[in-house]
C-alpha cells in the first residue's frame, strides 16, 4: 500500500492507522508564511482531526516567506520520504526585476544600490539565459538555510542586518554544484511602473496567532521604472532562485533581485494539485 495524496472534498477518517504509509499533502503555500508556518498550521489541524499529539508532520523543501507554490508536507510514516521529495527537480515561475539589489536578493530587504541599464533588454537577457542551463556551481545568498559550522547564515545575516552592519562581511559562502535544465523568458517589461504583490492569505477566523503567518516578513518598497522579466525554470534540487536572479543581474552588467517566485512542480506534484489552508480546514474537519 502506498502513501495517501490529500486531494480537494477527499474524507478522511479520525484514525491515523487507516493510513499506514502516511500521507503527502501537496500545499500551495501563502505568501508572507514560512515554510515552518505551514508546519504548524497542518500540525495543528492533522493532530486535532486524528486525536493524536505526537503525530510526526515535516515538509519537503523549503520555500522562501515571499515564495508561494508547492511546498509537500508529510503527516505519519510519510515524513520518512522528505528527503527523497527533496531530491526531485523543482520548476519555478521567477518574476526579476533589474536595475537594483537587496541584501536578501528578494523583497524582504531594501533596495540597497542601483545599477546602470544600459546592458539591460529582452534581447540581451534572451542571449545571456542559454549560458545558465547545465551543470555549474552556484553560491548561495547570505539570507539562506546553509549551515557554517552547525549555523544557518540567515540567522547570522539577520542579526547583522538589524544591527546596521554589513552582510558582506560574512564572506562568500561556498559554491555548491547544480543543475539548471532549461531557462524560458515568458514575459519582458521594460520599464515596469508597478510590483506584484500577492494578497495576504490564510485567516481563518481562528484567535490562536501562533497559527497565523508572521507579521515580522517585511515586504520591501522599491524604485518604479525598472525593467522585470517572468522566467520559467526547470532545476535540480539546491538551486536558489534568488542567486540566479542575482547572477542574471551581473550578467548583463547590472544588478537583480526577485519581485516574485512560485514553484509550479516538485518532481510528479504540480501546482495544479496543490491545496490552499482553506482546503485543508474543510478537509481535517469532514465528519
Amino acid at each position: 500500500m502506498s502513501y495517501l495524496t490529500l486531494q480537494r472534498g477527499m474524507v478522511l477518517s479520525h484514525s491515523i492507522e487507516d493510513y499506514p504509509e502516511g500521507i503527502v499533502v501537496v500545499v500551495d503555500k501563502p505568501y508572507r508564511w514560512t515554510s515552518a508556518d505551514v508546519i504548524r498550521k497542518v500540525k495543528w489541524m492533522a493532530v486535532k482531526h486524528f486525536r493524536k499529539k505526537n503525530l510526526k508532520v515535516g515538509h519537503a523543501g523549503t520555500l522562501d516567506p515571499l515564495a508561494t507554490g508547492v511546498l509537500l508536507v508529510c503527516i505519519g510514516k510519510a515524513t520518512k520520504l522528505a528527503e527523497s521529495f527533496q531530491k526531485a527537480q523543482k520548476q519555478y515561475i521567477a518574476g526579476v526585476t533589474f536595475g537594483a539589489t537587496t541584501a536578501s536578493y528578494d523583497r524582504e530587504k531594501e533596495v540597497d544600490q542601483l545599477f546602470p541599464l544600459e546592458g539591460v533588454s529582452e534581447e540581451s537577457l534572451r542571449k545571456v539565459l542559454p549560458s545558465f542551463i547545465g551543470e555549474q556551481d552556484q553560491v548561495a545568498p547570505l539570507f539562506s538555510a546553509k549551515s557554517v559550522d552547525g549555523v544557518r547564515v540567515y540567522e547570522i545575516a539577520r542579526k547583522r542586518y538589524k544591527a546596521g552592519l554589513p552582510v558582506e562581511d560574512l564572506g562568500v559562502l561556498q559554491a555548491s554544484r547544480i543543475n539548471i535544465y532549461g531557462l524560458e523568458l515568458l514575459s519582458y517589461t521594460a520599464l515596469a511602473d508597478t510590483f506584484p504583490s500577492e494578497p495576504f492569505s490564510g485567516e481563518d477566523g481562528n484567535d490562536d496567532r501562533r497559527l497565523h503567518p508572521s507579521n515580522r516578513i517585511n515586504v520591501a518598497e522599491v524604485p518604479e521604472g525598472l525593467p522585470q522579466a517572468e522566467i520559467l525554470v526547470d532545476c535540480s534540487k539546491g538551486t536558489y532562485i534568488r542567486a540566479l536572479a542575482r547572477d542574471l543581474g551581473e550578467a548583463l552588467g547590472s544588478g537583480a533581485f526577485l519581485h516574485s517566485l512560485r514553484r509550479t512542480r516538485n518532481g510528479g506534484f504540480t501546482v495544479e494539485q496543490a491545496l490552499g489552508i482553506e482546503d485543508l480546514q474543510a478537509i481535517f474537519q469532514s465528519i
